[in-house]
């Protein structure tokens, strides 16, 4: 069956032009990239899509907050991203009266557009390779710390220099391969974004976690905003003297839709893939990151999950947190179950038993023939210890709301600009805003508890060790926890800030245990040390060894959060014998979850959207048939931050947003699977319907140039 399952699969492909793995680096597409996308149906010209000196289609396109991707549609500055991406912000304006996450929000004149204190979006302006500059100060003689402060010293000499030149621009130096080589990216960053048009979560997160990461999908996952700038069209902070920022280059929008086969592009800022990683890697990478993942956020989403269903103000204070923490949760499970299922590991190590013979066989390689036993060697040095590392972070590090809001108020830093001081506090008001007391410690106990079932006593901190001295259980100790310290509400905070001498901030028994867990994870982290710089070097020769084997195909660096562009199909597909997936869902699609889901908030819809749907009324957003397309699939390779990505025809023409995979190519991560691998889109026919019919704001679609 499995062979009969991959000629299948492979149809897809074969039939509809040769998808092309890879999230490429605009400024060093070659040639053969070039000419395949062109033979799959790109009609733009290539230097329209990247140009460092002409308006062009990179111009349009934004990291959304560093942590997501949209695009600009408009003149006047609108930027179209994800609705789980914008979440944050509607969570931060909604409240038991103002409820924008349950009914979602317009905004009908720019002065009732919400500014957001702490998002930006950043434009590239250009990329440089800077590889031989930063590789002078590298010595054969060095060790992994020396080479990596070498390195690091000659990154910050050069974005010093891009500042230094336009205090507007910021540099960042990134490595690529292992840090084998490094590439300056420009950019420019504008701060004063603003909510313009968020749908209510019934649309924008229909599914919640049943459907995330599944196809067929039906999820409206679409928010706008709109960038503001000064009278001169430069970044400024917000301010009511600002006006729309005017864009060098926005996309038009396709209403014509899409058929099997048909070319399409995302660009996007992906945030970290590990295509060149070890098997040995994969295989930590699975045991202990993702297994940590599983268990830990798996109790504390649950615990979440059931206070919020039972409390309307909970779940306007938990929705961003609980599904920021979920989409990595599944994404976890996924993969693993994918590794299992596709045999990646198997698969990696018989590259890895090739490369041995090639070494073997080439006499200038032979040096490296120590990597991979060593890599081996190594990753069992420090598997168990970096178990428990996951582990910690997971339920302790970032598992308690205390002890994370404890921790950031211990570092605060009052010596940065004014600026940056004001914004750090305002910060810390936001967390308490939406912050529970006692779902927090009912949280603690039960992570702290996953914690030590999990791991050797011999990682437990002092604190825990030293419990049963002065409590009769972990719970016992949490009470009084909560009880003494005064972090647990804002009040820690005005002691902290205001000359309270009776307040001692290192005497808050949350800071003794923070600090004792820092301590910890330290300790932790000094006693693989060398394991771990031996490891990132043989892991880097390794990738270079790879590259030098195979000198005659075209390599892609590994995703790191810099803009990409991946290129494919809009593609069905087979994820098993028996089952085909369609590259489309519709409207009637909804009426049918609804339908199987009775009474689950997760599948409930608006009235006002039921009939719409019912009535098909749809207007000019229909497709040929006369129903309305939501989400559809394509081969592109895409990953976790490349959700708001623009979707592209290839006349460079939107025609959706990237918001997910597909739960069969949860592995993608680690290898790209053209049979299986699927990027899920929100159709932009359902964006501007439930712009123009559901929330009735035709002024935001006069704004967009619509083909």
């Amino acid at each position: 069956m499995k062979y009969k399952f991959f000629l299948i699969g492979i149809l897809c492909v074969s039939l509809f032009a040769h998808a092309d793995e890879g999230m490429w680096l605009l400024s060093h597409m070659n040639r053969s990239t070039k000419r395949t996308m062109k033979e799959m149906g790109l009609k733009m010209k290539v230097n329209k899509i990247y140009n460092s000196s002409q308006p062009s289609l990179k111009d349009a396109v934004v990291s959304f907050g560093g942590f997501c991707s949209g695009v600009v549609v408009s003149s006047d500055g609108l930027v179209f991203t994800n609705h789980h991406c914008g979440l944050n912000s509607v969570q931060q304006h909604s409240s038991a009266t103002n409820n924008y996450l349950e009914n979602g929000f317009v905004a009908r004149s720019l002065k009732e557009e919400l500014p957001n204190p702490d998002l930006f979006v950043r434009f590239l302006i250009y990329s440089k390779d800077v590889t031989s500059r930063v590789l002078k100060v590298v010595k054969p003689s060095m060790t992994e710390q020396q080479r990596t402060q070498a390195v690091d010293s000659i990154k910050l000499v050069i974005t010093h220099e891009v500042s230094k030149k336009d205090s507007s621009m910021v540099g960042i130096v990134d490595a690529y391969y292992g840090g084998s080589e490094f590439v300056l990216s420009v950019y420019r960053d504008y701060t004063d974004v603003r909510l313009v048009f968020a749908p209510p979560s019934s649309i924008g997160q229909f599914g919640w976690d049943t459907d995330n990461w599944v196809w067929p999908r039906h999820t409206g996952d679409f928010c706008v905003f709109r960038i503001y700038a000064n009278k001169n069209n430069r970044p400024a902070d917000y301010s009511t003297a600002n006006i729309p920022y005017h864009p060098s280059y926005y996309v038009p929008i396709s209403l014509k839709g899409y058929d099997e086969g048909t070319f399409c592009m995302t660009m996007g800022y992906p945030g970290m893939t590990e295509r060149y990683l070890s098997s040995f890697g994969i295989n930590e990478m699975m045991h202990n990151q993702h297994q940590a993942m599983i268990d830990v956020r798996g109790i504390k989403q649950a615990i979440w999950k059931e206070a919020m269903n039972v409390s309307n103000i909970v779940r306007i204070k938990y929705s961003s947190k609980y599904s920021e923490s979920s989409n990595y949760w599944k994404n976890s499970i996924g993969m693993n179950k994918a590794i299992k299922q596709l045999g990646i590991i198997e698969e990696r190590q018989k590259e890895e038993a090739a490369l041995k013979r090639w070494m073997v066989k080439t006499k200038s390689e032979q040096k490296n023939l120590n990597i991979l036993a060593e890599l081996e060697s190594k990753y069992k040095e420090e598997a168990n210890t970096n178990r428990a590392m996951y582990y910690f972070v997971e339920a302790l590090l970032n598992g308690p709301e205390l002890l994370q809001l404890s921790y950031q108020i211990m570092n605060f830093d009052f010596r940065a600009d004014e600026k940056q001081v004001l914004s750090g506090i305002e910060d810390i008001k936001e967390k308490y805003k939406n912050y529970d007391k006692d779902l927090d410690k009912k949280v603690f106990k039960a992570l702290t508890k996953e914690y030590i079932s999990a791991v050797d006593s011999s990682y437990l901190p002092d604190t825990f060790k030293n419990i049963s001295k002065k409590y009769k259980s972990i719970d016992e100790y949490i009470d009084s926890l909560y009880i003494k310290s005064d972090l647990t509400s804002i009040k820690g905070l005005q002691h902290f800030m205001e000359p309270d001498t009776t307040y001692n901030l290192m005497k808050d028994p949350a800071i003794e245990l923070t600090i004792d867990l820092v301590v910890k994870y330290l300790d932790m982290e000094y006693s693989i040390r060398g394991a771990s710089d031996t490891i990132e070097k043989d892991e880097r020769l390794l990738t270079t060894a790879i590259r030098r084997m195979y000198a005659n195909r075209h390599f892609y660096p590994d995703a790191n959060s810099t803009m990409r562009l991946s290129y494919g199909t809009v593609c069905s597909y087979i994820p098993q014998d028996g089952i085909k997936y369609n590259y489309y869902t519709t409207a009637k699609g909804i009426l049918e979850k609804v339908k199987s889901h009775p009474d689950d908030h997760d599948f409930s819809i608006k009235p006002e959207l039921l009939k719409l749907i019912k009535n098909n009324d749809y207007g000019r957003y229909a497709d040929k048939k006369g129903s309305l397309d939501v989400c559809f699939i394509s081969n592109n390779d895409i990953t976790g931050g490349n959700s708001g990505s623009a979707m592209f025809n290839g006349k460079g023409e939107l025609i959706g947003l990237a918001f997910d995979g597909n739960w069969e190519a949860m592995s993608s991560d680690l290898k790209y699977n053209p049979q299986l691998q699927r990027c899920i889109g929100v159709d932009i026919r359902y964006v501007l319907f439930l712009i123009e019919k559901y929330g009735k704001a035709g002024d935001l679609i006069k704004e967009l140039q619509i083909n």
